[in-house]
């Protein structure tokens, strides 16, 4: 088959449509005839070498996938051949075929395009994972998104918006902002130009928000603490903004705060088949009523990964930019 591989670490121009070995299925596992995949931040990380995929699991990039099984192992009951699914993965979707853990695998939500639905994923489990499992983000509350326009902004704000959440997000661009109010977000911050701290406090008559979930860290993570609520919860899942910062954590304790992260990657097994579990019983319908919609910005042949890769670090994008094959 052929699958993009990393040849060195690097920029994007390291990606390289290569042919390699099929991937052998174990029996608890389904290989997929891979329709299309999805960009990550990830995928940009492993890359340049500094995210490795956890020990078993590809070594090409790609968290997420869409297409047709194409054979089952032994002790797979729920899938046969020729179903149309997509699926989490640890590595390995960057290629005309990977092999996935059976509880990793979701069927394509009703009305979903089998392309479109390698947008899901990865997405649909880290937000209902963090934000939903563990924050327990639930009707009338407030919720703010950092990076509104992002693959996971895109779908947090619709999966929020469906079940009664007010929701704020900050993006860079009016573009981005727009993007964002369409898709159901009620207050839209321009970080670029005012402070998300103070409008939060302005539009919650001085209280804050109840959740956060950043992808920034660091340089964020004492604005953070101040824009929650009393009860607050904030939710780290990425350190674009760096690992190291100084802060006053007086705050925790007086407003009873709770600061938490997690990766989705590094998650065993169960514990993912766990999480596409409640995804399946808590999202895909929202998704089948459409509520809840797919947004692609682009899509780019399975060759032209690096060109995907650099439209990715442009953050120019709004949503999801597949690969498809």
């Amino acid at each position: 088959m052929k699958a993009v591989v990393i040849t060195s670490p690097g920029g994007p121009e390291v990606l390289k449509l290569q042919e390699v070995e099929d991937p052998q299925i174990k029996d608890d596992e389904v290989l997929i005839k891979v329709a299309a995949t999805a960009l990550n931040r990830a995928d940009t990380l492993q890359r340049q070498g500094k995210y490795p995929p956890p020990k078993g699991d590809s070594e090409y990039p790609g968290l997420e996938c869409s297409g047709t099984v194409e054979a089952v192992g032994k002790d797979v009951t729920r899938w046969k051949i020729g179903d149309q699914v997509c699926a989490l993965i640890g590595g390995g979707g960057y290629a005309e075929k990977v092999a996935v853990p059976t509880g990793q695998v979701l069927p394509v939500p009703p009305g979903v395009s089998l392309q479109d639905a390698a947008s899901f994923p990865e997405v649909a489990c880290t937000v209902w994972s963090t934000i939903f499992m563990t924050s327990r983000l639930s009707s009338g509350e407030t919720f703010l998104i950092h990076g509104g326009s992002s693959g996971i902004g895109t779908f947090a704000i619709q999966m929020a918006k469906c079940l009664g959440v007010k929701v704020f997000i900050t993006a860079g661009s009016e573009e981005k902002l727009a993007a964002c109010k369409e898709l159901g977000a009620d207050v839209c911050i321009n970080y670029k130009t005012e402070d998300f701290v103070t409008r939060i406090k302005e539009e919650t008559g001085g209280k804050g928000v109840d959740v956060i979930l950043d992808n920034i860290g660091g340089s964020y993570f004492q604005r953070n603490l101040d824009s929650l609520n009393v009860d607050g919860r904030l939710f780290i899942i990425g350190f674009m903004g760096g690992t190291v910062t100084q802060v006053n954590l007086a705050c925790l304790l007086a407003r009873r705060l709770t600061v938490q992260a997690a990766g989705l990657r590094s998650r065993s097994t169960k514990n993912k088949a766990q999480i596409v579990r409640e995804v399946e019983k808590n999202v895909w319908p929202a998704i089948a009523a459409g509520k809840v919609k797919p947004v692609v910005y682009k899509y780019f042949p399975l060759a032209e990964a690096a060109e995907a890769h650099q439209l990715m670090e442009s953050s120019k994008h709004i949503g999801k930019i597949l690969l498809t094959i």
